[in-house]
């Protein structure tokens, strides 16, 4: 749903964000802030770099150190870190506001606005930006001379009147939703659902991102074996291995269908329904096992605008692949599996449409067993916790949910089950494998740094996974009872 557009600086940005993927952001402990080093004041240039030093501007060292590796590629890393710095200071902003409008370089000024000001107006809420923003935006958007700079101001003032008006139409929905009026709040957040299309965000109309109606792709009176893998859209020797060996697995231990769990295309998804990478990087390694897939979005899946529908139009092309909409559900012998997107809900200034759809479904579920499956870790031993999805999407799982299934790090693990919830990390299907940045994590129950798929086996009374690695070992297994 939301689209990542690469100009340069955007490019730039996120270079920079990859390279902190492994940082403060979803840590579980806080890591220090310190002042910026010598190495990273000496890149910026002078007017920045004076009043970096006059806010005594600090960064994690991951992140400064993220910045000077993401330079090597983008040379304006070390500015844009500074940049985002200065935008949630109140003097830095207004330095910023006055770079717009006196910085001669259209290239630095488009950096302000998507690396200082889009972000700034992203996690506003109402009243929170001063007058001279909105002001600034409009004067660059109807006069700056470079018309890229003037296309990146008329979008962040979209921005901020979708971020005014849909804070209205959210908190009116929670309400109605308190009061017992679910209809009402339906009402109120699709409305909100559709004015995201008015916000350059929005790549996906709304009829790919409704679900359909719970359905069925197996018979609810016998057993199942569903294989599930992430992280996996490559073309590497790792991607190749890992689907052969679930090739051959399948002779002996027949599936009934599989998942996946998000970056079903590296690095950008895939360009439509045409692109070559459908046939190279999925049908050649898994349309000879002759089931279907049913499979979800990752953040490389948003990396193109067309990629998320192209991925929902395939199913209409492809055999073995299955996207009925951006989140589904569908129910499997003894259990009922839950599609989510998790890249959606990342984003908290979005309507929590999925959310309510999620509740409601979960409500409605008489299944022995109950999966939900997408693409972010709430958990994982890798980039730690993930608050956002703790905060929204745990609990509605706690005492409801048996299983919750992500890609996103590179890796195999199982997370200490919570208040019924068990938790596995499956991001092993080709990409480079992650190493553990918490080898003492809490919530570790098992970890493997290796490429590799994870078997579901679900009757009325027993679950069992298994994690297999590209070699065809069996890595772990845990067996959860009813």
């Amino acid at each position: 749903m939301i689209r990542q557009r690469y100009s340069y600086f955007a490019f730039c940005l996120t270079a920079l964000s990859l390279a902190q993927s492994l940082t403060a952001q979803s840590n579980p402990v806080e890591p220090a802030q310190l002042p910026y080093s010598q190495e990273i004041l000496r890149q910026l240039p002078a007017a920045y770099r004076d009043e970096a030093l006059k806010l005594h501007l600090t960064a994690t060292d991951a992140d400064q150190q993220a910045a000077l590796k993401a330079a090597a590629v983008s040379p304006s890393a070390p500015t844009a870190l500074a940049v985002r710095g200065m935008s949630v200071d109140p003097q830095g902003l207004q330095f910023l506001l006055q770079q717009l409008n006196q910085e001669p370089s259209p290239d630095k000024r488009s950096l302000i606005l998507e690396a200082g000001i889009q972000p700034r107006i992203r996690h506003a809420k109402p009243g929170d930006l001063p007058d001279d923003v909105r002001e600034t935006l409009l004067h660059l958007a109807s006069q700056d001379s470079g018309p890229t700079v003037s296309l990146e101001a008329a979008q962040a003032l979209r921005r901020l009147n979708w971020g005014n008006y849909s804070q209205i139409l959210i908190a009116r929905a929670e309400k109605a939703r308190q009061a017992g009026d679910l209809a009402g709040a339906d009402k109120l957040l699709t409305e909100g659902d559709q004015w995201m299309g008015w916000d350059t965000q929005v790549n996906l109309p709304n009829f790919m991102r409704t679900p359909p109606p719970v359905f069925n792709v197996a018979a609810v009176d016998k057993p199942i074996r569903v294989v599930a893998l992430g992280d996996f859209g490559t073309s590497s020797p790792a991607q190749i291995q890992v689907a052969a060996t679930m090739r051959d697995y399948q002779k002996h231990h027949p599936f009934d269908f599989g998942v996946t769990l998000g970056d079903n295309f590296y690095p950008n998804g895939a360009g439509g329904p045409d692109d070559p990478q459908w046939k190279a990087k999925w049908e050649d390694l898994y349309a000879s096992m002759g089931i279907k897939f049913y499979a979800t979005l990752g953040n490389h899946d948003y990396g193109r605008a067309d990629s998320p529908a192209a991925e929902i139009m395939y199913s209409e092309r492809s055999p073995s692949w299955r996207m009925p909409a951006t989140y589904y559900t569908y129910t499997a012998g003894p259990v009922q599996f839950f599609a989510i997107d998790t890249i959606e809900l990342s984003d908290t200034s979005l309507p929590n449409k999925e959310l309510a759809w999620l509740d409601a479904e979960l409500a409605k579920s008489k299944a022995t067993w109950k999966i939900v499956y997408g693409h972010y870790q709430i958990y994982s031993a890798t980039r730690g916790d993930e608050q956002n999805l703790i905060q929204r999407l745990l609990p509605l799982l706690r005492n409801r949910v048996d299983l919750y299934l992500c890609g996103h790090d590179h890796n195999l693990q199982e997370l200490k089950e919570e208040a019924g919830v068990h938790f596995l990390v499956d991001g092993g299907g080709g990409a480079g494998v992650y190493k553990f940045r918490y080898p003492d994590y809490s919530h570790s129950d098992f970890k493997a740094m290796k490429n590799g798929f994870t078997v579901l086996e679900a009757d009325d009374h027993q679950l069992v996974v298994r994690l297999i690695s590209a070699e065809g070992e069996e890595l772990h297994q845990s067996t959860f009872l009813k």
